[in-house]
């Protein structure tokens, strides 16, 4: 996470001066915002510009600042880009996160709560209070800009947090646009941040004067919701472990996608393709009934813009060993510009208990989609473990509060 001197010191002068003047700050006619170094110095000035400020301004600009520099990396900027995108911002010639946070800041002020919820979302997806759901294509779109759903949709959140009907109750609805990784193609995500006054905390304060009082501070608990018509997947970011977060995929399910199978949860884990480059040696314990593990598939992306699809299985020859024979040192695997794309495993279980053996097929698919969710819950959690031990998925990411509560 950045720190506030750098934060001040790669911000563009012009912005950084448009945020102090739309802050209405009295700033000097000899102040050096073009300073060439833009050092230590520097940003001792900016302090002492803050510093000789009425206390309560002085307070609320350096509360903003921080929480610019908490979006100031890369995850706050590919936050930041998706709402943008979504919102028509066109961020073009900007130079960097400095100054796209300052922009939207002093533009479009309301916007950067939604950039500070779907970092959020970015940097806590597959983490503890995640959880995603894939829904089955039953071919009927969902009602996404139902007023009366999302309405519903608001009131089934405060039964699901057993609040008190009387809370204050808001729900933002936006749309974001994400950008594959590997094909670049855009996908359009409905949002939603749920805002709920949640129960007022007693603390002690400064209230008036020099004396120290009590006062109640009121509190905003936030509920994430995003929406993937297209590939029908939905993420759910809240607090209150599994229980609740199905709560809210049924109550989704019942508001926006009624008569629609019930979801299945779905791990997101980034997939690690370029572990599938050269022929991979699959760790196997005798305790996982394991008779044979091969890659079935391979899909490419070219990085002018072809994609091509390999699939070899059995006849005593790999998939790699295919690929090597038919086209050499001109392979995708080798060839410069290609991208593995997407694999398919088959994992060969032996015969246990009585039960016959079977083979467990899994697709991955960049950056962070499985075929998962199409099979049982024990062989979900079965091959879950075995991939991340394969290095063909990330860990889950450890949990970071964006926002205090999210």
């Amino acid at each position: 996470m950045a720190s506030l001197s750098g934060f001040l010191r790669r911000a563009p002068p012009t912005r950084l001066k448009a945020f102090f003047d739309a802050h209405r700050v009295e700033v000097p006619d000899d102040f050096d915002w073009t300073s060439e170094r833009r050092g230590k110095a520097f940003v001792q000035s900016i302090e002492s510009l803050l510093s000789g400020l009425p206390d309560l301004q002085q307070d609320r600009l350096r509360a903003e600042l921080d929480h610019l520099k908490t979006l100031a990396d890369n995850d706050g900027m590919k936050g930041a880009e998706q709402v943008c995108a979504g919102q028509g911002i066109d961020l073009d010639g900007l130079q960097g996160n400095e100054d796209v946070l300052l922009m939207l800041a002093v533009d479009h002020p309301q916007i950067i709560d939604r950039v500070s919820a779907q970092t959020s979302l970015i940097r806590r997806t597959g983490g503890r209070n995640w959880a995603g759901f894939q829904f089955e294509d039953d071919g009927r779109s969902w009602a996404l800009d139902d007023e009366a759903a999302r309405d519903a949709f608001l009131q089934d959140a405060i039964e699901i947090l057993k609040l008190p009907e009387h809370r204050k109750r808001e729900a933002d609805w936006y749309q974001s646009v994400r950008v594959h990784p590997v094909t670049g193609d855009e996908t359009t995500i409905t949002q939603a941040t749920i805002y709920v006054e949640e129960r007022a905390a007693s603390e002690l304060a400064f209230v008036s004067g020099t004396t120290v009082e009590r006062q109640v501070v009121p509190k905003v608990l936030e509920v994430g919701l995003a929406c993937d018509p297209q590939n029908r997947m939905i993420e759910i970011c809240a607090k209150g472990g599994k229980r609740v977060r199905d709560q809210y995929a049924e109550a989704f399910t019942k508001r926006f996608a009624p008569g629609a199978p019930p979801p299945v949860e779905m791990p997101r884990r980034e997939v690690l393709l370029d572990t599938l480059r050269r022929t991979p040696r699959f760790e196997i314990d005798p305790a996982d009934g394991i008779e044979g593990v091969e890659v079935s598939s391979l899909e490419f992306f070219s990085t002018g813009g072809g994609t091509a699809r390999f699939e070899r299985r059995g006849d005593g020859e790999t998939i790699y060993e295919f690929l090597g024979r038919r086209f050499g040192p001109h392979s995708p695997l080798q060839a410069h510009g290609w991208t593995i794309y997407a694999a398919t495993l088959r994992i060969m279980r032996g015969a246990s208990d009585g039960k016959r053996g079977k083979t467990l097929t899994v697709t991955l698919r960049a950056p962070n989609t499985t075929t998962l969710p199409n099979t049982t819950e024990a062989d979900r959690h079965y091959a879950l473990d075995l991939l991340e031990r394969w290095h063909l998925i990330a860990p889950p990411p450890e949990d970071v509060d964006v926002t205090e509560d999210f």
